[in-house]
């Protein structure tokens, strides 16, 4: 149930290693396929916990015993095609996974529906659905005693399903899908219902009331921002909650009734209009509902400003915190609070009255695998005394409440038991690469030390004169070297071709990287 941001920094821009799921492993009990690589994207925009494990995107994978085994989904809709899990929400044995891609057939990215993936039997199988998109012809909405007006979403471009939430009271399945705003299925997704949400000029709309307004997104000087649906949400109480572009909506009586809250500036409102991610943290009384509420222009132009609003009594008060911070998901264990946001995550152990963070994280029984300082944190789930943190640079798990961590990244073998074109036998590899200082931070050296207690990484430039020397210590095993892209003066060296040598005892390993900033 976890959005993703649309500029498409959440899935295109950041995906450090992509790896076909060809040459899977079958598992011998005839269940889902075991990923020969672990997780399958250094990029963790999407997690949900369960208690029987946690799925994973943007591939949708799962892992019932703490991250040792992780498997690939019963289908074939992700792999070997452009799509990645844009959003998931799992109740009881029902799975529903929101399907995008990038579109660049128009010379720039356009994030592009590509459908849904729903199980019903707990992620064993899958069936496929279609994106939530219009005939031509539909181009009035009946709502109560009005016939709108209606613009026909029928492209998918610009309706990527940014997220879904499953009802567990009714199994209806909400879904946020910008420009085709916020849908509804009551039958599993085989068939989509626009929900008609108040327009800009109108903070509350009742059926029983007559209107003339077009449910249209906003074009031009055309349509609405509230009609662009970004995040939803039907907490433990029964309320929808619904996040669009133009502020939050609520409705007390299954999505027929709305009333819209804006930001005004004050404190006792939201902190922007733009409605990211909803989620509920679950108190005695009423559910604590959170809001990611940014700013309705990232480049600082629109109302308000990027923080987190929340409300304790169903959205007749509003308070803001963690302000200036820009703020993708979040995470509840009891009173505490856990966020994800560009500034690490930040957590609470009074329902958000007061706050730390860690931007620090590094794997507890190898230090030298760490996540790049410059890494966003896009996701955080935790159940089961399990805190699981998604980042744009691999994949956290804690046991102690964020003390220490263990690293899940891509794990292609330096020696595969099946060598392929893709994966051959190399005694070393360097990651990502190409490689660009700038955008990446620092490059990773993978290699096999043995039972050396030294390693040394010599770097050379195209002619052979030595660039930089880094010495790793304590070093045994499959281990990582991690290179910023300066020379042992600390200037970044140029672009161009750059070979590499591992020493560990009497092993030698070579390999080469290329610089492109």
């Amino acid at each position: 149930m976890k959005p993703v941001n649309p500029a498409g920094i959440l899935l295109a821009s950041l995906m450090l290693v992509i790896v076909s799921a060809e040459g899977a492993h079958a598992r011998q009990d005839g269940g889902p396929d075991l990923s020969p690589y672990g997780i399958l994207n250094n990029s963790v925009a999407n997690l949900h916990v369960t208690d029987e494990g946690v799925w994973v995107g943007p591939f949708l994978n799962l892992s019932t015993d703490q991250g040792t085994t992780w498997y690939l989904p019963d289908t074939d809709s992700l792999f070997g095609t452009p799509n990645r899990l844009f959003s998931i929400d799992v109740e009881g044995n029902v799975v529903v996974a929101g399907l995008g891609r990038a579109d660049n057939s128009g010379g720039e990215s356009v994030q592009t529906a590509a459908g849904f993936l729903v199980s019903e039997d707990g992620g064993q199988s899958f069936q496929y659905r279609f994106p939530q998109l219009d005939d031509p012809a539909d181009d009035t909405q009946v709502y109560g005693v009005s016939t709108l007006p209606a613009l026909p979403v029928i492209v998918p471009q610009q309706s990527p399903p940014f997220d879904v939430d499953v009802d567990a009271g009714t199994g209806t399945i909400w879904v946020a899908g910008w420009a085709s705003g916020i849908r509804r299925s009551d039958d599993m997704g085989r068939t989509w219902q626009r929900v008609v949400l108040p327009p800009d000029d109108l903070d509350r709309i009742r059926p029983d009331q007559p209107y003339s307004f077009s449910v249209e997104p906003r074009r031009g000087g055309n349509g609405s921002l509230n009609h662009m649906g970004f995040s939803v949400l039907v907490d433990a109480s029964g309320t929808v909650w619904a996040g669009t572009a133009g502020g939050l909506n609520r409705s007390l009586d299954g999505g027929q009734s709305w009333d819209k809250f804006k930001a005004d500036g004050t404190s006792a409102s939201l902190t922007g209009d733009w409605i990211i991610s909803i989620e509920e943290q679950p108190s005695a009384g009423i559910p604590v509902v959170w809001m990611a509420t940014w700013n309705t222009s990232e480049s600082g132009g629109g109302t308000g400003q990027f923080g987190v609003t929340l409300t304790r009594d169903g959205g007749e008060s509003f308070e803001q915190t963690l302000l200036g911070e820009r703020v993708y998901d979040f995470a509840f264990d009891g009173p505490r609070a856990w966020v994800a946001g560009d500034g690490g995550l930040f957590f609470s152990e009074d329902y958000g009255r007061s706050w730390n963070s860690i931007s620090d994280f590094r794997d507890r029984d190898n230090p030298a695998r760490r996540i790049r300082d410059d890494s966003d944190v896009f996701s955080v789930e935790y159940g089961s005394g399990t805190l699981w943190v998604g980042t744009s640079d691999g994949l956290l798990r804690s046991l102690d409440g964020g003390v220490t961590w263990t690293l899940f990244r891509v794990d292609v073998p330096l020696s595969p038991d099946s060598p392929t074109g893709a994966v051959p036998r190399v005694d070393t590899y360097a990651y990502p690469n190409p490689y660009s200082p700038g955008a990446d931070g620092f490059i990773r050296i993978k290699y096999d030390a043995g039972s050396a207690s030294q390693a040394t990484v010599r770097i050379f430039d195209f002619g052979m004169n030595p660039v930089r020397e880094i010495h790793e210590t304590s070093t045994s095993g499959i281990t990582e070297t991690l290179w910023d892209g300066r020379d042992d003066r600390g200037v970044q060296v140029a672009n161009g071709t750059y070979f590499y040598e591992v020493r560990s005892g009497d092993e030698r390993s070579r390999g080469k990287i290329l610089v492109i900033e």
